[in-house]
């Protein structure tokens, strides 16, 4: 039987998957019955097949790129592509941590129109359509990898002094500057699209600062969908971080 689309909204339809998942991925983890890669690799693969469902039943005409699965559709005509993180930090999962996301975003000509991330462990999820713009006073840290530094986030945290925060996954360091724990996150390992679409929709959402470390915009579903580097910060200090990555030596 084909089903016609849902008549929910896209944010809405965002908000529910990335909340809808991020339960599925909690009940997994329930009373340690599955601990190490084991939880892991059962989160991964329940969350990407319940999300794949979900969205072939509710926007069956839509483009899907997802870390856990094939691309649905052709992504190089599309308008329309859900960029998808069924689990973001699955080690973070793995090891019992709060700090692990659920990603899903709607780019719409390569720009993140409507995302939501859900951090399951913490009961929260932020929505672009519902997100409050980050103010008040600045925080003087600078979320990091649980692993520390990278040379660009070394030289923001020196020239601007602020204080590293170790956080684990993509989305929990993104979703720390929209909630006003840190002022700002530098990426410069490489990541997919898939590990900064949602949160780079949501951070836009909330007003803040986000582009490639050069300052040019993010543009996503790209043909090779990789992610070199990227910076979400307060907008007081973008002028001020982008100096620091253009010569960080």
């Amino acid at each position: 039987m084909r089903h016609s689309p849902s008549a929910m909204s896209d944010a809405e339809l965002a908000a529910a998957i990335a909340e809808g998942a991020g339960k599925v991925l909690v009940g997994i983890r329930h009373d340690d019955l599955l601990t190490g890669h084991l939880v892991g690799d059962v989160g991964d693969a329940l969350a990407q097949a319940w999300i794949s469902t979900v969205l072939r039943r509710h926007r069956p005409h839509d483009a899907v790129l997802s870390e856990e699965g094939d691309d649905v559709g052709n992504r190089s005509t599309a308008q329309r592509v859900w960029i998808i993180d069924p689990l973001d930090g699955t080690s973070e999962f793995a090891m019992g941590t709060s700090d692990w996301a659920v990603h899903v975003a709607l780019a719409i000509d390569g720009s993140p129109e409507v995302a939501a991330v859900s951090l399951p462990a913490k009961g929260e999820v932020f929505r672009s359509d519902e997100v409050a713009a980050v103010d008040g006073p600045l925080t003087g840290r600078l979320a990091v990898s649980r692993y520390g530094h990278t040379y660009h986030s070394a030289a923001v945290s020196e020239r601007l002094g602020l204080t590293p925060v170790r956080i684990g996954s993509a989305g929990a360091k993104a979703m720390a500057v929209v909630r006003g724990d840190v002022d700002a996150y530098v990426h410069s390992g490489g990541q997919y699209e898939w590990d900064n679409c949602a949160p780079v929709g949501v951070a836009l959402a909330a007003g803040l600062h986000c582009s490639r470390l050069d300052g040019s915009p993010i543009v996503y579903n790209t043909p090779h969908a990789y992610m070199p580097d990227f910076v979400i910060c307060r907008s007081e200090i973008a002028d001020a971080v982008l100096e620091a990555v253009s010569s960080p030596w």
